[in-house]
């Protein structure tokens, strides 16, 4: 049911999925960019209905309130507290040590704000996981959000992320101004 009335909504909307990613992967890191809007979260939503993806993802605790709550547990949402250090590289690699089957979502710039840089969390959880990292995204430009290329991590974290932050070169955010890649200089003050 959510398949189907996700789909409608998105091409109500105009958006349209792509999936490039080979249908046996069963576990991983999925990765989304650009990440500068609230709205980001409902079509990247929307779009694992479609592609039938059974994601989980990280979400400050602030947001569980009920009924909202859960809701959003009950869509995958993980509750994590911003301002402790709660060791979230060993339990989510933990996790993925104990289910068959599990897709993480981690928007890497970690706010919908301007960040200069993004947060490494997502490469140390899929490498000491085990997990290769997909890398999801949002195309504002050509209204269009899915499944990119797969990653194997190296241990080499520059190299990896040269690679995964050059796929999002072309992608463009809902603010533009807002989405920052790791190796660019700033231009807007954050």
């Amino acid at each position: 049911m959510l398949h189907f009335l996700s789909k409608w909504i998105l091409k109500l909307c105009g958006w349209k999925t792509q999936n490039f990613a080979p249908a046996d992967i069963k576990k991983g890191i999925i990765v989304v960019a650009p990440h500068t809007s609230n709205r980001d979260y409902v079509i990247g939503r929307l779009g694992f209905f479609v592609l039938k993806i059974k994601v989980k993802f990280l979400i400050k605790k602030e947001i569980f309130i009920f009924p909202i709550g859960y809701l959003i547990k009950l869509w995958g949402g993980i509750p994590i507290d911003r301002k402790r250090d709660n060791r979230m590289v060993h339990y989510l690699a933990d996790l993925f040590r104990q289910n068959e089957s599990m897709f993480v979502v981690i928007t890497p710039e970690g706010t919908r704000k301007y960040n200069e840089h993004w947060h490494k969390g997502f490469y140390y959880i899929a490498l000491k996981a085990g997990v290769p990292i997909i890398l999801g995204y949002l195309n504002y430009a050509k209204k269009e959000c899915g499944i990119g290329i797969v990653i194997e991590p190296s241990g080499d974290y520059q190299k990896d992320l040269a690679i995964i932050q050059d796929y999002y070169r072309d992608k463009t955010a809902r603010y533009p101004e807002k989405f920052n890649l790791s190796d660019k200089k700033s231009t807007v003050d954050s």
